[in-house]
């Protein structure tokens, strides 16, 4: 049974069997659950759908959250003709925030790795598969990948915004994005790996910190700059520019700055942009609404 505590043991696994990441990973499930190959893959598949569904949601209906505080940002962004980053990149940003708009209006989403951080891997394997023409196929194998990043985050540091402030949920699905769009790119076994420890370096001790505790302020603008994140951290990586930093070494350095981090800044809603003047009056106004 493959044992994978470290992104260490993923690349050793793959060097020796020899494998891919995403063959990796299917060996590591087929181990943990009583799944056939095809009854992962058709999970895969129908996750991926419930991913690309959202994005069309959010970029084709009216979404405008009950608070008032998201209000068809994608679409803008989407549709804005000035273009400070590139066509793709823009649109690739606008699909995360399409996919943030869609859970702050209750729609379905899948929680990659979080509801709050659920807008960066659709956002960047939509963008991937227009952009690229990446195969349905290989989007899947993305996934996977992806998901051996998340494995490895899991075990080490934390998910949750009361543990590990936005750095552990955007910042996690940062890290997860860089690595997939690098492997879609052919990039190495050590490139898609340095390049989540680059995403991760690049979202040390973000706080988590929402609005009337609310995943909608920052959250949402927080999945577009995660994207933007993982492109960038990708493109690094795959120039063959190492972090000096191992990749699993980020990873433990964002489990003790979660530790370090105030409760105040790990979704209490205490401090940060929470406790600015004026979204103590979005608070009010939102549960006054509510009575």
């Amino acid at each position: 049974m493959p044992r994978f505590n470290l992104l260490a043991d993923i690349a050793r696994y793959c060097a020796e069997k020899p494998c891919t990441i995403p063959e990796a990973m299917l060996d590591y499930e087929l181990a943990q659950k009583r799944l056939t190959r095809e009854e992962i893959l058709k999970a895969l598949d129908k996750t991926l759908s419930v991913m690309e569904n959202a994005v069309e949601q959010g970029l084709r209906q009216l979404m405008i959250t009950k608070s008032g505080m998201l209000n068809n940002w994608a679409k803008r962004v989407f549709e804005c003709s000035v273009s400070t980053l590139g066509l793709p990149l823009q649109k690739a940003i606008a699909r995360a925030l399409a996919v943030s708009e869609v859970n702050a209006c209750m729609g379905k989403i899948v929680a990659a790795p979080t509801a709050g951080s659920s807008g960066i891997m659709p956002a960047t394997l939509v963008t991937m598969r227009e952009e690229r023409n990446i195969s349905r196929e290989k989007l899947i194998e993305g996934l996977l990948v992806s998901s051996a990043v998340g494995l490895i985050f899991a075990k080490n540091s934390s998910f949750a915004g009361s543990e590990a402030g936005c750095m552990g949920e955007t910042g996690s699905a940062a890290a997860m994005a860089a690595a997939t769009i690098t492997y879609l790119l052919g990039g190495t076994v050590e490139q898609t790996f340095e390049a989540a420890g680059i995403a991760l370096k690049g979202a040390m001790g973000l706080v988590c910190d929402p609005v009337a505790g609310l995943v909608e302020e920052p959250c949402a603008i927080r999945n577009a700059i995660g994207v933007a994140n993982a492109f960038t951290s990708a493109q690094i990586a795959l120039a063959g520019v190492k972090s000096l930093i191992p990749p699993d070494e980020v990873i433990f350095a964002t489990k003790e700055v979660g530790d370090l981090m105030s409760p105040r800044l790990k979704e209490s809603a205490l401090g940060g942009l929470a406790n600015t003047k004026t979204a103590r009056e979005i608070q009010k106004k939102v549960f006054r609404s509510d009575e």
